[in-house]
C-alpha cells in the first residue's frame, strides 16, 4: 500500500480482469462507531469516497441497494443509472461503464460476479436470510436474462464474512454450494471471518451492533 493510500483490499481472481475495477474497504482509523447504520455510513462516507477516487472511480456514478435481506436484484441500465439507491434490493447488475456498484457489509457476504466475455458485472449482499432465499442464484439468472451471460464464463468472488465458530450458520459455504449447483466453475472464497479480526474488519456480531461497514465496490473500467 503506497503512502497516503486508504485501506482497501482486492482479490486476485478479479485483479486479472483488465475491464474490472473492484475493492473491499477495511476498518478505517479514527472513525467513531455507531449503532445506527446510516450514521455509521455517514461517518465513513468521506473515507469511502477517497478510496473510490484512488481506484479511478472518483467521477463514476455511485449506486447502492437498500439491502433488506431479500433476494431482489436490480438492473442498472442506461435508463436507471441515475438512481443512487435501489429500494428493496440486495443485488445490482450492470453492463454500463461510468457507474460504480456498492454494497455495505459488516458480517454478511459481498458476492462479486464478473462476466469478462460480455463485460457485465454484479454485486450482491448475501447474509443468512438472503442466502436462504437464493439472492446469488437470482443474480446469476438475472445476468443471463439481461446480458446473455453464460454461467461457464462467470467469475464469482466471496468477500470476508462471519463464519463458524463465530456464527452458528455457515452461509458462505451455502453460497459456494449454490454457485456450484448453478454451474459456476470459476469460484473463489476469501475464507476470512470478519469477526475474527477486528483490527482489519467491522463485525456486527462481535461488536454487538456498534460498528461500521465495509464497502464492496465494483465497476467496469471506462472505455479507452
Amino acid at each position: 500500500m503506497s503512502a497516503g493510500q486508504l485501506p482497501a483490499e482486492r482479490f486476485p481472481a478479479l485483479d486479472v480482469l483488465p475491464d474490472v475495477i473492484h475493492g473491499f474497504t477495511l476498518r478505517a482509523a479514527d472513525i467513531e462507531l455507531s449503532h445506527d447504520k446510516m450514521e455509521a455510513l455517514a461517518r465513513l462516507d468521506g473515507v469511502h469516497r477517497e478510496i473510490r477516487k484512488q481506484n479511478g472511480l472518483g467521477d463514476a456514478q455511485f449506486i447502492t441497494a437498500q439491502q433488506v435481506h431479500g433476494n431482489r436484484v436490480a438492473l442498472v441500465d442506461a435508463a436507471t443509472a441515475a438512481n443512487e439507491c435501489f429500494e428493496s434490493c440486495d443485488g445490482l447488475i450492470t453492463n454500463q461503464r461510468g457507474v460504480c456498484l456498492g454494497i455495505y457489509v459488516a458480517d454478511c457476504c459481498a458476492v462479486y460476479l464478473a462476466d469478462p466475455v460480455r463485460n457485465a458485472i454484479g454485486l450482491v449482499h448475501s447474509g443468512k436470510k438472503g442466502t436462504e432465499i437464493g439472492i446469488v442464484p437470482n443474480a446469476i439468472k438475472s445476468m443471463a436474462d439481461h446480458f446473455g451471460s453464460r454461467v461457464s464464463d462467470l467469475i464469482v468472488q466471496l468477500s470476508p464474512c462471519i463464519r463458524p465458530p463465530r456464527y452458528e450458520i455457515d452461509f458462505a459455504d451455502e453460497i459456494v454450494r449454490q454457485c456450484r449447483a448453478a454451474g459456476v466453475t470459476a469460484l473463489y472464497d476469501s475464507g476470512v471471518c470478519t469477526a475474527c479480526d477486528l483490527n482489519r474488519y467491522y463485525s456486527y456480531r462481535a461488536e454487538k451492533g456498534r460498528t461500521g461497514r465495509m464497502l464492496a465496490f465494483l465497476a467496469l473500467a471506462a472505455a479507452p
